[in-house]
């Protein structure tokens, strides 16, 4: 089975509870982060498709828990942002719990993707996702937005110390980082990486190993 091709993304299902997404077959990986971490960026850069995830200048303007299909097997998740959308405090706390349930009881769930803007990494939100996924045992991928907004230096200092902080914690088996800027498509290749180890079955890259 060769790699996933993510520009054939579609959009699927927009789903506002847990008891509405999808039927619970195959694999997927959801994409988290604050409201203002480039998450739907991140996801047109992915696919190479600009009108695929819904970008706006307004933080926060994810509502529901939207799916796109890579194939019959294979989905991308986009959760509600967290934090900054001007929306009353019932409809947050509702988007939270939704958000919690989703990820505390979604069997096909396989990986999270959090996306964090480099300038302003491992804030309160960031630090409550990993926790979860740890007690979970489910593989964390650190994306470092916005990285186009530092220079290399920097940007490779914010990682190195975010990966120390890891180590000191004895997570980092679960948990990987890497910088990452949808402007300008750096980090693509391993991001990529990272997906198709998630969502392809291990014994699917194992026979093609075993036949190249």
């Amino acid at each position: 089975m060769s790699n996933l091709d993510f520009r054939k993304a579609s959009f699927f299902q927009s789903a506002p509870t847990l008891a509405t997404c999808p039927p619970e077959t195959g694999r997927e990986v959801a994409f988290a982060g604050r409201s203002n971490a480039g998450k739907s960026s991140a996801i047109n850069s992915l696919t190479n498709n600009s009108k695929l995830a819904r970008t706006s200048k307004t933080p926060g303007r994810t509502q529901l828990i939207n799916f796109f299909q890579l194939n019959d097997d294979c989905r991308l998740v986009d959760l509600p942002g967290y934090g900054y959308a001007k929306v009353p405090l019932a409809t947050k706390q509702e988007w939270d719990r939704n958000l919690s349930e989703y990820l505390h009881e979604r069997q096909s769930l396989v990986g999270l993707i959090l996306l964090m803007d480099i300038r302003q990494p491992m804030k309160e939100f960031d630090t409550m996702m990993i926790n979860w996924a740890i007690e979970m045992e489910m593989p964390v991928h650190l994306l470092l937005t916005k990285a186009d907004k530092l220079k290399k230096g920097p940007a490779r200092n914010t990682q190195f110390a975010i990966e120390k902080q890891l180590r000191e914690a004895n997570v980092g088996d679960l948990v990987s980082v890497q910088t990452f800027s949808a402007l300008k498509h750096q980090g693509l290749e391993q991001l990529k990486m990272v997906l198709n180890q998630w969502l392809l079955p291990a014994e699917a890259i194992e026979m093609e190993a075993e036949e190249g």
